[in-house]
Order: structure tokens, then sequence, then C-alpha cells
């Protein structure tokens, strides 16, 4: 494992010696001091448990610790290991790995050894709120073990500006005392890497003048969305929809904070705002990022849908959208003769049109960036060829923002760009076009030199080039058919080649087929890379969109760069680099940083970092003002959050129960299903004092007493249920094995407490309509009740209400209920086929059914009674008619009835 840095040895020693919660900065190893961590307890004699961990970081773990020669690896807990070999599993020691639901039922049912735990350590602190599952084992540790420690991660300082007091409530969730803030701008932090600071050459690249155009254009549409979008939400008038934020990638989600709770009750002119919204920042992305036959798809995209122009606000209609289209079509291509259609007679329009459309000369306007990238390419292939004071050539890292650009960048520096955007533009906008009209273009540009633009070593560093990318597995990211160009570069480079290969001559084509080898595989652990050249190794990497959050890392620490090129920047990934530079001293790294002066590029990368720094002084100052009560730990019994007691010190007790003395309490129980440990309820449940017995139910959620089951349904799990039929057979369930059956419909606290919008209540019943089927429901089920509750904290209330002075229901007796069973509640001593069938005939109702049943045997029996004994039976006339008429109904009457009524 790589030697801790001085300041990562520091943040150790201080969590090492009292637990606490330590905030880093992005990208400065929050990963580096878990895993030291981890190093620590990997050995039998100690039992430690690492919370909010995904897959893959797990997987990323345990390889570092692997290749450290751990002996002990870090184990995992899936549904895999049976119940009953659990509590050895746990015993054998060492770090674990478990989900969050797997945990809570441990630590339920006793499963676990709490109290031989060592400890446990929280990854992604920020996300422990009260109610999450994370939380909840927290509690259940401390409650049973009060010596073992807790030591809680997070590198996301901006999520603690959330909200009031948001640092001060997960560390009480946490039930840590100390907190340990480690910003960029820490002294010793700074102080270290400023030592060890890597060569950095900063390229301010200046976008065209077609470009800087559409970028204006496109921010004076934001800001006027904006301003329309506050003018129809006053509430909106808020700091956080600045426009400088609306360029940044956390604005859908602050809209989303904002919004969500009302959303249904909003406008369509505002949630095609919010959509617009979206698409612009779309569009800025792909200024910047991809080439202009890219950009101009997406653009023209908008306007060719007709779902898409539908939905407009009316944004496209404005003088800036007729400048960006304009603009962004002089990118691409210009039409010959404008005079002419200046010219022309209106009846000759068309023809004209269609004449123009054959004249357009192709302009493909190249990405400033890339030929940045290219200069910065040929001043490394230079300083390679002097490089044997450094040890032979280095190897070369290029980072771009996610796998579509890595994909462009890739036949970019191998083809050249005329090539790369002919063949570009002929595949998206040349079926419209006669072939002809692009191949002139081409001819022409051949003439001019600028076909092939470089023939001199990148070319033949090319004849090496060749897919890396053989065994990788395609991912199909959720792109549009406009935005699937992006992968199909790797698809079509053999025709690329071929058409590169036609402007040399035949002989040199044929060497070329030659010397291109059926592939170049590296042996990296990614499956994202794209390789160009061979020696020296020279990749292209997404920033972002892998499978493996740890991809780059990995390829970082293997490849080992001596030059990173940065074509997007990525506040993390610098970080990160800043780090490798400073644990490898003495080896030379330069960095290559391309950005857009002036740009929303430039932009969106300061405000990150500025966010962040006012995110740490925040917290600074909270720290400063926290006061935190002795016992916060939960190591003796003093802490009033490990007291499982609902009850306020201030209720008083009822006098007249023999002079107020303690009645004795039975300690309640709620037998739950293992699917509900998902949700937050059973954690409330708890919290309240109720005592909790996981288990699996076939038949409801909830068993509260031994006539009382609760089916449990969110919001949207109601809606797909009532559609699909499931919660029908749920219900018929229920309602025949339990006396009082209940549909608990829950919300959720951040949204309004509301089933559809208040204008949309219909008179008429509909199959689309949800209040509709809810009708239909209860029609069918007369048994069957129905709570509604705006929170789960409103469900506990409501659960430790219904429970009062009732037996507590048995868990082997729930687990033995299933939808088919034929064991029925004593007081139901009628088999449900027949009874189902009985009541589907005319006459009968849920009111008569029970006392047919009381008074005859069989439906044989049925058959043989008389009109008179039938209604002295049911005691209505009518009724009894009904039934005997329908009994006695021949065949051919029916038949006859069904006709004369035709």
């Amino acid at each position: 494992m790589a030697v801790l840095l001085e300041h990562e040895s520091q943040i150790f020693l201080d969590l090492f010696h009292q637990d606490g919660l330590v905030i880093c900065a992005r990208g400065l190893g929050i990963d580096r001091l878990l895993l030291r961590f981890l190093r620590l307890y990997c050995e039998p004699a100690s039992l430690v448990l690492v919370l909010n961990t995904g897959p893959a970081e797990e997987e990323y773990f345990i390889d570092q610790l692997r290749s450290d020669g751990v002996v002990h690896l870090p184990r995992r807990v899936t549904n895999e290991i049976t119940n009953n070999t659990r509590y050895e599993f746990y015993t054998q020691g060492g770090v674990i790995f478990a989900t969050s639901r797997i945990l809570v039922v441990d630590f339920l049912t006793d499963r676990i050894p709490a109290n031989l735990i060592t400890g446990i350590l929280v990854y992604k602190a920020h996300r422990i709120i009260e109610s999450c599952q994370e939380a909840f084992i927290l509690r259940l540790y401390r409650q049973k073990n009060k010596q073992g420690f807790i030591k809680a991660f997070t590198d996301n300082a901006v999520a603690f500006n959330i909200g009031f007091c948001h640092v001060e409530r997960v560390m009480r969730n946490l039930f840590v005392r100390k907190l340990y803030l480690w910003p960029r701008f820490h002294i010793a932090v700074n102080s270290f890497l400023e030592k060890h600071k890597p060569e950095v050459v900063e390229i301010h690249v200046s976008m065209t003048p077609a470009m800087l155009a559409i970028q204006t254009s496109i921010l004076d549409i934001l800001n006027a969305c904006l301003r329309e979008l506050k003018r129809y939400n006053p509430a909106l008038e808020v700091e956080d929809l600045s426009l400088e934020n609306a360029i940044g990638k956390p604005f859908d989600k602050t809209i989303c904070h904002y919004l969500d709770p009302l959303w249904h009750q909003l406008g369509a002119k505002t949630k095609s705002l919010v959509q617009d919204l979206k698409i612009l920042r779309t569009l800025l992305l792909y200024l910047t990022q991809y080439d202009c036959v890219t950009f101009l798809n997406l653009l023209e995209s908008l306007k060719a849908s007709e779902k898409a122009f539908g939905e407009n606000s009316g944004w496209l209609f404005l003088d800036s959208s007729t400048s960006m289209f304009i603009n962004a079509r002089a990118r691409v291509y210009r039409i010959a003769d404008e005079k002419l259609n200046q010219k022309c007679e209106v009846s000759e329009k068309s023809d004209v049109k269609k004449k123009n459309e054959l004249k357009r000369e192709l302009v493909l306007e190249s990405n400033p960036k890339w030929e940045a990238l290219r200069e910065v390419l040929k001043e490394i292939e230079n300083e390679n060829k002097n490089s044997e004071d450094l040890g032979g050539p280095g190897q070369v890292l290029i980072c771009a923002s996610d796998d579509r650009a890595c994909a462009q960048l890739r036949e970019y520096i191998i083809a050249g760009a005329e090539a790369f955007l002919t063949r570009l533009y002929s595949k998206t906008f040349g079926k419209d076009e006669k072939a002809e009209v692009w191949i002139k273009d081409r001819k022409a540009a051949k003439s001019k030199g600028n076909a092939r633009p470089d023939t001199g070593p990148q070319a033949k560093k090319a004849k090496l080039m060749a897919s890396s990318k053989q065994n990788k597995p395609k991912k199909l990211q959720d792109r549009t058919i406009i935005q699937m160009i992006g992968k199909t570069e790797e698809e079509k480079r053999e025709e690329l080649e071929v058409e590169g290969n036609k402007e040399l001559s035949s002989s040199q084509e044929s060497s070329t087929e030659e010397t291109v080898p059926e592939d170049f595989h590296v042996n990296l652990p990614s499956d994202c890379y794209y390789g160009i050249f061979k020696d020296p190794l020279t990749i292209i990497h997404p920033l972002q969109g892998c499978s493996d959050p740890y991809a780059l890392t990995r390829v970082l620490h293997e490849v080992e760069p001596r030059y990173v090129v940065l074509y997007d920047a990525e506040l993390t990934f610098v970080r990160q680099l800043e780090i490798y530079k400073a644990s490898r001293p003495g080896k030379p790294l330069r960095v290559y940083f391309l950005i857009y002066g002036g740009s929303t590029e430039e932009q969106r990368y300061l405000t990150a970092l500025r966010k962040e720094k006012e995110a740490f002084e925040k917290l600074i100052r909270e720290k400063a003002g926290m006061v935190i009560p002795e016992e916060r730990e939960g190591r003796d019994e003093t802490n009033l959050d490990l007291i499982r007691d609902a009850k306020p010190a201030s209720v008083s007790t009822d006098t007249r129960k023999a002079g107020g003395q303690e009645q004795k309490s039975v300690q309640q129980t709620v037998i739950v299903d293992m699917r509900e440990f998902r949700s937050e309820l059973p954690s409330l449940i708890h919290r309240r004092g109720i005592d909790i017995e996981p288990v699996t139910l076939e038949v409801g959620d909830y068993i509260l007493t031994p006539d009382i089951c609760v089916e449990r349904k969110s919001i949207s799990d109601l809606i797909g249920s009532l559609n699909n039929g499931r919660l029908y057979t749920q219900c018929i369930s229920m309602c025949r094995n339990y006396k009082r059956p209940i549909l608990l419909i829950e919300f959720d606290p951040n949204k309004s407490f509301s089933l559809i919008p208040r204008g949309s209540l219909h008179q008429e019943i509909s199959s689309h309509d949800v209040t509709s089927k809810l009708t239909l429901l209860t029609l069918h089920f007369p048994k069957l009740r129905i709570l509604w509750c705006p929170s789960p904290h409103a469900t506990a209330e409501l659960f430790e209400e219904l429970k009062q002075n009732h037996p507590q229901p048995d868990a082997e007796t729930a687990m033995a209920v299933t939808a088919d069973s034929e064991i029925l509640p004593e007081s139901d001593k009628y088999n449900p086929g027949p009874q189902d069938f009985l009541l589907k005939m005319p006459g009968i109702n849920a009111k008569n059914c029970h006392a047919l049943m009381n008074h005859v045997k069989s439906i044989a029996e049925l058959v043989t009674l008389s009109k008179d004994e039938l209604s002295k039976i049911l005691g209505n006339a009518a009724n009894a008619t009904q039934l005997f008429d329908f009994i006695h109904l021949t065949y051919r009457e029916a038949v006859s009835k069904g006709k004369s009524r035709r």
C-alpha cells in the first residue's frame, strides 16, 4: 500500500485516537484513508462492519488489499449466506461489507454478536439522515454495544450546505462528538502539496467567433427562461436559481428540490420551461464538448421533431434563437449562391431551394481544442525523442469528460479533423443530399491538402493503431437517436482507414493494411479506455460514465503517465493528480490543462471550486459554535436518542387507575415482512418502543394484532399495483385470512398530501383514474379499511394507537398464512371457493350470504329449495325470486332471452 502522505497520517491518527466524522475536500483521498483503516482491522481478532459501500467500491478495496498481500481479506454478507450459518460467519472476524437491509434484520434477530463487534466504519457519511437504515443500524449497535468505535468518512462538503444544522444532525445520528475538517486550503494540506507540485501548463483556448455567438445566444435564452419561470412561480425568487448556477451540473437537483413538492399543481407552462432549461443546458454542454456536426444535429432535431417543437415554451421564436441557428449552420456549411436566392420570385422559391441544397459548401469548422490537443501531442512527441535522461519516453494519459468525447478525440487524432467531420456529416445529413456534392467538396478539400492533415510520424503511428475494445461490453447509455453517433466511430474505423488510404498511393495502401494489427490490447484494469498509440503508450480515458467509479484511479496508477492532458476540467481528478504526484516524489509529471477562455466550461469549474470553499467555510463557522452534549457517543445510558419510548415526559399518569400506580405493561410487538426493511417505517416503529419481528410474509406487510393485517403502499407502488391487478389479489388474501384487513397509503413527507391534482376529479368512473379504481376496490371488499398517512412518522404513531389494548400477534401463525392456504380462522368455517361462487349469483350479497350458508350445506342442496324457502332464508322476496329464476332458467330460455335483447 502506498505510504500515507503527511496530512493523511495526521487525519488517520486523529480519527484513530478519537471517533468522529471526517469531511475531506473532493479528490484528497478519502478512499485511501478508509483503505488504511480496513488494512488495520483485516484480522480475525477484530470484527468491523463497513456501511454505505456499493459493489464497485467493495471490489476496489478488496483488490487493493489483495495486492498489498493482506491474508484475511474483507468478506461480503449476501443473501446466499443462509440464516443459520450467519452467526458463524460473523464470529470468524475481520472486515465485513454488508447491505443495510441484511444488517438490520441480523441485529433485530440477534444473528450478529453485537457485543463482539470492534466497531463500524461509515462511508459517504453525508447520507446518514435520521430515518435511513444506516442510522437504525447505528442505533441498534449502540443500544447493544457501548465500547465499540464509530468512524465516519465523507468527501462531499457541499451536501452539508442544505438544510438547517445538517452536520449536527448527521453527527447525532452517527453518535460521534468530533468533527474533523480537511479542506484543500487547510494549512497542512496546502503547504505539503505546494512542495510536490506537478508542472502545470494551462492552455486557454479561444472559442471561434461562431461558438462565442452561439454561447451568448444560449445564455440569453437561459436567462429569459429563468425570468419566465420566476414570473409564473414567485416562490422561486431564490439565490440558487441564478444564471451562474444554471450552468453547473447540480442545477437539476436544485430545481427538483424547489418544484418536486408542488409538481402536480404546476401548470403546463412551468413544466415546459423546466424541460427547456434541461435542453438548453445540454446545448451548452454539446457546444464545448463535441464537434460542430453533432451540435447542429441536436439543434435541428429540436425543430424537426413535432413533439419537441410542440412542447417548446417559446424560446425557439426569440431573436437569440434565430442567431444561434444561423451560427450553428455557418459552422458546418454555407449556401453557395446567396444572391440568386434573394432575387428569385416567390413561385420559383421551392425549385431554387432544391438547387441551393445541392450547392452547399462544407465549412466543417474544427474544434479549437482539437488543434490545441494536437499541438500538445506534438510537443510531447518531440520531448519523448530526447528523453534518455528521464529513462525513456513517457506514457500519455488524455482525460475527456465522457465515453463519446473520448471516441471522437481518438478518431480525430488518428484520421484528422477533415476526414472525421466529413464522415460524420455524410452520416448525419448526407442522406438528404446527393452524394456527388459532398464528394466534390472532399476532392476540393483534398486538392488544398487538408484531407489528411498530418502524414508525418503521427500517420506512421496510425498504422500501429487498432481497436483496444475487442472485449469491451457495449454500454448503451440513455441517449437519443441523434446522440448515438458516439460509439459508432469505433465500428466505422475500418471504413475510415480505407477512405484515408485512398489518398495514399496503392503501394502505401497495401503496406498500411499489412501493418495494422488485429488488435492492440493493453492489460489495463478498466473497460472504458481508448488506445491510440502503443509506443509510448497513449490512451484516452473518460472522467465519468464508467461502470467502475475507480476505473480512472486504477488506470492512473497502472499506466503511471509522465504526461496527463486534461481535455476537460474536473475538480476531483485535478486533486487526485496532485495526490498522485505527491505520492511519487522525484518522478516528473506534467499536466496540460485545456480550457476555453471566457466560456461556460471555465465558469462551471470555478463555480464548483467556489461552492466547495464556501461549504467548508460554513462548516468551520458551524463547528466553532457547535454545542455537543457529553453523552453524545452513547457509551452510557444517558443518551436520550437511545431511549426507545415516544411518550413525552410531560404525559401525566392517570390517577383513576387505582391511585395512579404503575400498570404492568406488555411489551408491544409488530411482525414485519423482510422486504419492508427497504423503507424507513420499521426503524420509526422500533424507535417508539415497539419490538419488531422480521419474517417472510406472503400475506400483508405488517401484522399488528392477530386480527389486523396491513398492506403498505407508497403512491408509485399503489398506482402500479392497481394497474397490474396485484393489489386485487393481495386484498382477496387479506380479507380471507384476517378480520380487519387494512390498506395503508403512505405519502412522501416532502411532497403534497394529495393523491391527484385538485382539478382532476371526474364524476364518471374511468378505467384510467386512480380514484375510480380505489372506489371499485372498496366496493369489492367491504371489510377493507383504507388509511391515509402523510409520512412514515405519522404511520408509526398510528400503528401504536391501533395496537392499544389488543393481544400481540404470533410470528408462526403469520408465516403459516399463504395466499392459497386452507387454514382459515376459526370464525370462518366455510370454504372460500364455493363462497366466492355463491357471491357471484344474482340476489346474493355480502349481507345475506352468511345466512344462506348457515341454512344450506352445499350448492346441490340450494338447487332443491323452493322460492318460499329461499325468501324465508334471505329475508327478501325480490332477492329470492332473482336467485330462484337464475337457478331454474334453462339453457334454451337463456339463449332466446339473449336474442330478444339484441
